[in-house]
């Protein structure tokens, strides 16, 4: 039995040191602003930030090529391992069929996965399958455990802006219900994930309001095999979150998947925004 290597995208959303420690290969997402062209790990998160600020060109993100994929699988392959790949959701980005294509060039030797989720949700899959890849176990094995994952994760998201997710063209059946909760009031935009597309949650009068809604929510599917919280610009608020979360859940803090969007997602989340998610324990 061959062993597994673990290959995902950018928009997993893991930090450098997760991705080194758990041996992860990463496959960056393209970042522009107009005719600067980055790949992710070439712009900072604060650089990313100035440059939304500045307002001259809206940032625009597209997913990796076959190419880029075929660079990251081959060596893995040469040195004998089979490849899993696991991918934002398809719902949203091109990602998947890119990944997709590319393993076509390596017939038995990679498995392409489609998260059907975003951000930090994706990054838990990916450490999951790390850990058991690292344990031995086999990629079949690997595959059942995150299609439990997969149907088990329910995230929740508060937008504090929708001009970013209309700008960025991804969630374009989304719009017309997002206008419609904003058209009267200044309020906040609740989202969840439902089988990897964003759909409207809900609404909220103020950010307080709109995390207790999201813990509400949290809190109607425990108890926690993990816990994650992300945000765009509010490291203070997500600290917050996040002990309120481990008291009311009874979740080690320090177990909780803790971190800022990379650009590939703020580009449609905008600043300011704040996710939360669950992935129950497996009924026994």
């Amino acid at each position: 039995m061959p062993k597994v290597a673990v290959v995902t995208d950018s928009a997993c959303d893991l930090r450098p040191e997760l991705q080194e420690k758990y041996g992860i290969t990463v496959v960056p997402l393209v970042i522009r602003f107009g005719q600067e062209v980055y790949l992710y790990g070439q712009i900072t998160l604060e650089q990313y930030w100035e440059k939304v600020s500045e307002g001259t060109h809206p940032p625009e993100t597209s997913q990796p090529s076959a190419g880029q994929f075929e660079q990251a699988f081959a060596p893995l392959v040469e040195k004998g391992y089979h490849v899993l790949c696991l991918t934002v959701t398809s719902k949203h980005s091109g990602t998947f069929n890119s990944a997709y294509a590319a393993s076509q060039s390596f017939p038995g030797k990679v498995t392409v996965f489609d998260t059907l989720a975003i951000s930090l949700g994706h990054g838990y899959q990916v450490i999951a399958a790390a850990e058991a890849a690292a344990a031995g176990r086999s990629v079949e094995d690997i595959l059942v455990m995150l299609e439990s994952i997969r149907a088990r994760t329910h995230m929740v998201i508060c937008l504090d802006t929708i001009e970013f997710i209309r700008r960025g063209g991804r969630a374009d059946k989304l719009i017309p219900a997002l206008d419609r909760m904003t058209r009267v009031f200044k309020i906040k935009v609740l989202l969840h994930v439902v089988e990897g597309e964003l759909k409207p949650m809900g609404v909220a009068r103020s950010r307080a309001k709109s995390v207790l809604r999201m813990k509400d929510d949290i809190a109607r599917h425990g108890p926690a095999e993990m816990l994650i919280v992300a945000h765009t610009r509010l490291p203070d608020e997500v600290a917050s979150l996040a002990e309120s979360l481990a008291e009311q859940e009874g979740f080690p803090l320090h177990d909780i998947l803790v971190g800022e969007v990379g650009p590939a997602l703020s580009s449609h989340a905008g600043p300011y925004a704040l996710a939360a998610a669950i992935v129950p324990r497996e009924a026994r």
